[in-house]
């Protein structure tokens, strides 16, 4: 048999002499892992005590929590002219979430050209634009049903013109990343025939992101139905208004039923834009 070769390895004290600088501890970086970890633990911890955070009160509420499911049976409208009343104000919260999406989306698609920085060559105008969006999904759909409620009154009217802004700092983030996104090399074969930016844009970019955008556009819809409905308790339209009188007055079986409607109605838009999207872009959905 060979004898080992003692001489295999470097000398270890050689090689860390020849690389001191990497392979000496970073102190920065350890405590950096210790530190960021018990600032959040500490942060938790005086949030939970600054904002009254009461294990008592959770338990001491389980059991009034508990009857409200068994004052919800039986789903119950009252009479017909009451379940008459539930779908017209059920179709007014689909028609407002529908027509503030639309409007959100029609708007939101320039702004996003201009907020794109493989569209938009002005970096100014591009972060006026981006500042905008910004300004605008900051502030919650609720916000703006009580800000547009002052302007123009109580209503559906209000509740579309919430929706639309609140999407429309979205819709505008979105669609520009998306843009942003895109394979180059159809935009650049277009400008090497001879094309211009704006044709470019046209025919290369828009073609690849119009898919992305209605699948976000379905996406929007569908949770706009719940806002629509959180937007109606304060006045905008829709069968919020009716589910806040109902708490109110402790009518649980017909605040079951208005839930009910719901979860049955979001669960066939799911269906629907699932279909809707899986079309757009050309694949088949699993059953």
């Amino acid at each position: 048999m060979m004898a080992p070769n003692v001489n295999r390895f470097p000398d270890l004290a050689a090689v860390r002499a020849r690389h001191a600088a990497l392979l000496a501890p970073n102190w920065r970086r350890r405590a950096g892992a210790v530190l960021v970890p018990a600032g959040l633990a500490a942060l938790l911890l005086f949030s939970l005590a600054h904002l009254d955070f009461s294990p008592e009160r959770i338990v001491s509420g389980l059991g009034r929590l508990g009857m409200i499911p068994r004052l919800m049976l039986p789903p119950n409208p009252g009479t017909w002219e009451r379940f008459g009343l539930f779908a017209y104000a059920l179709g007014e919260t689909l028609a407002i979430s529908l027509l503030g999406t639309l409007l959100a989306a029609v708007l939101a698609f320039p702004l996003s050209l201009a907020a794109a920085r493989n569209v938009m060559a002005s970096g100014i105008l591009r972060f006026l634009t981006r500042r905008s969006l910004d300004t605008l999904r900051g502030i919650d759909t609720l916000v703006w049903a009580l800000i547009w409620i002052k302007v123009v009154g109580l209503g559906p009217f209000a509740g579309v013109l919430a929706i639309m802004c609140s999407d429309l700092g979205g819709f505008g983030k979105l669609f520009s990343e998306a843009m942003e996104a895109t394979d180059r090399k159809a935009s650049e074969g277009v400008m090497s025939t001879g094309g211009s930016h704006l044709q470019a844009v046209r025919l290369g970019l828009i073609p690849q992101v119009l898919p992305v955008i209605a699948s976000q556009m379905l996406y929007f819809f569908e949770s706009n139905i719940r806002s629509a409905t959180v937007i109606g308790i304060v006045g905008a339209g829709g069968i919020g208004s009716y589910m806040s009188e109902l708490i109110k007055t402790d009518e649980w079986q017909q605040v079951a039923f208005l839930i009910l409607m719901l979860l049955v109605i979001v669960a066939m838009v799911d269906v629907i834009s699932t279909r809707l999207r899986f079309a757009i872009i050309g694949d088949k959905p699993v059953v």
